[in-house]
């Protein structure tokens, strides 16, 4: 099937199989020079159909690499999918992509295979795993001891609330359509609150003002972020959307485990508080994550260039995307590796613990090539979510009232 009598293809007869316009609407990718007809298969890929299709009509070779572990199990799978290749004329990739940088960036990706920098440490994951079970039986043992006064209940919520998690089904779906196109809007899902709730970005706050839409006052985004952002996100989205989700795709592990959590944890402090306290203890951990969660994850994203899809490379589409944080041993754990976002975002199946081990690589190609390398301390980090909103509500406004 993979001989010479394949199809032959141009880029411009790709970019034109994107899901979008009238029926067929196709859906076709290119991984490694081969043409691929997702248009069908879209809707039964493990990854989730959005993650895939934000591909259609583009090379999806690298975020291929990068995502699917055993490729050759995979390929196998791609087989009937396989509708041709590119034609000898056509460059390997799109004519918009820089060429240099592609190649440069997978000779490191190559470079990270053969260090060993995929593989995970096992020893490292036991520790962190006993880490988490050592805080959980520390909040408990916190009430037990000293009782359910404020300071050891406002004690054993913040040991809690650090070591909570989300169903895998549901962080997959979201999290790998964030990474295979982070900060591109109507595709990465973390900038779904534009523009219902904020304006984000220098470009499309503007395109907003000009458009004269007013979903909120974004001009004052920056102070009512503190209300409706870090506290509320949580308690009063995730919260149900979760369980939504898991039953909405019949994923009865996750949400078998999902529902053994809350059984543990209303018989594990029944003992020790009252229904009345427990409620308060559940909703102020949630408040508590939900903050952590809202401050770590958007530090590195909403403060960085958010557009529409301009279909560049891989690494320039992570670097404009993401920053990081700077590596100390606090900000690697109260980031759980996160303040790497870079290198998270470049190589997503990566060993958490490997991240500092690859920045200074990740860094030498940003010189090379004068991308910049954003680096930031923690509060700083935390700040610019705030400095940005505040830039793009007045850009808003701007276009809003002038243009």
């Amino acid at each position: 099937m993979e001989g010479s009598g394949l199809r032959r293809f141009t880029w411009a007869e790709v970019g034109l199989r994107t899901g979008r316009g009238p029926p067929p609407q196709e859906r076709w990718l290119v991984i490694d020079r081969k043409v691929y007809d997702i248009s069908h298969f879209c809707r039964r890929h493990p990854g989730g159909s959005r993650v895939i299709s934000h591909y259609a009509g583009q090379d999806a070779t690298d975020p291929f690499i990068a995502f699917h572990l055993d490729k050759a199990l995979v390929r196998k799978y791609m087989s009937p999918l396989l509708i041709g290749e590119l034609a000898p004329d056509q460059p390997i990739f799109e004519p918009s992509k820089n060429k240099r940088l592609v190649e440069d960036f997978r000779e490191l990706r190559a470079t990270v295979e053969k260090m060993g920098l995929l593989n995970p440490n096992h020893t490292f994951f036991i520790l962190h795993l006993c880490h988490i079970l050592l805080l959980d039986v520390a909040a408990w043992l916190t009430i037990w001891y000293f009782g359910s006064s404020i300071v050891p209940f406002l004690f054993s919520a913040v040991l809690l609330g650090t070591v909570q998690g989300a169903p895998a089904s549901w962080w997959n779906h979201l999290h790998f359509q964030h990474h295979a196109k982070p900060n591109c809007f109507r595709k990465d899902p973390d900038i779904n609150m534009h523009p219902l709730l904020f304006a984000l970005g220098k470009i499309l706050s503007v395109e907003l003002g000009v458009k004269k839409k007013k979903f909120m006052p974004y001009n004052h985004q920056h102070k009512y972020f503190f209300i409706i952002g870090p506290p509320a996100l949580l308690p009063l989205y995730f919260q149900w959307y979760i369980f939504y989700f898991v039953v909405q795709r019949k994923q009865w592990v996750d949400l078998a485990w999902m529902l053994t959590f809350y059984v543990r944890f209303f018989l594990t402090y029944l003992p020790l508080l009252e229904m009345k306290g427990i409620l308060g203890l559940f909703l102020l951990v949630r408040f508590i994550e939900s903050n952590w969660f809202v401050w770590v994850t958007q530090m590195n994203h909403i403060p960085m260039h958010i557009d529409y899809d301009k279909n560049v490379d891989w690494f320039s589409t992570q670097l404009q995307a993401t920053c990081n944080v700077h590596h100390s041993l606090f900000n690697d754990w109260f980031s759980g590796h996160l303040n790497f976002q870079i290198e998270h975002h470049l190589f997503p199946t990566m060993p958490r613990h490997n991240y500092w081990k690859v920045a200074p690589l990740v860094k030498s190609l940003c010189a090379k090539h004068g991308i910049e390398y954003q680096c930031k301390p923690l509060l700083t980090a935390f700040a610019d979510i705030v400095h940005s909103l505040k830039d793009s509500g007045e850009l808003w406004l701007d276009a809003y009232l002038h243009k």
